[in-house]
């Protein structure tokens, strides 16, 4: 099975940065106080700073990465339309809220947990379940913003045809 790699790039990126964007700018308005760029930043430094920018990088790298499986799913189906990509984005949303963020701080090495507070180290609030911790309107933010990456990854992407 072949994929469209130039449409995986574009359609990839176009998707991750509405996603970002999304996200940043429900967070600017009080919405959640999640930041995925900066989780995944502060897994691999403690400099605030440089946090968002490496997150910002790896969150753009593993959009990227999804964006090849939406497409694998696109090319077995045969069919690459808005509402395959939104149902993607649907099941890769709530996998996000009920496994990933659940999971984060045990793998997080400067996230606290539910059972331990911070300490010098773990700084970071964990974000509890379906990331609530962050606010309650999170969970919705989170499945929003995925519902817009698969809807424009299905809208825009084409089939190889080969």
């Amino acid at each position: 099975m072949s994929l469209n790699v130039v449409g995986v790039l574009l359609w990839g990126f176009a998707a991750t940065v509405v996603l970002t964007v999304f996200m940043y700018l429900c967070q600017w308005q009080g919405w959640s106080r999640m930041s995925l760029p900066f989780m995944l930043g502060t897994m691999v430094t403690p400099s605030r700073d440089r946090a968002n920018y490496l997150g910002i990088a790896f969150h753009l790298l593993v959009g990227w990465s999804l964006a090849a499986i939406y497409a694998l799913a696109f090319e077995s189906w045969g069919l690459a339309t808005w509402w395959a990509g939104l149902a993607i984005g649907l099941v890769h949303g709530l996998y996000v809220v009920a496994v990933l963020m659940p999971m984060l701080p045990y793998v997080h090495p400067r996230m606290a947990n539910e059972h331990d507070g911070p300490d010098p180290t773990r700084m970071l609030e964990p974000p509890g379940f379906m990331g609530l911790n962050y606010g309650r309107r999170t969970p919705i933010i989170t499945l929003a913003a995925h519902l817009l990456y698969g809807g424009i990854l299905g809208a825009f992407y084409r089939l190889s045809g080969g």
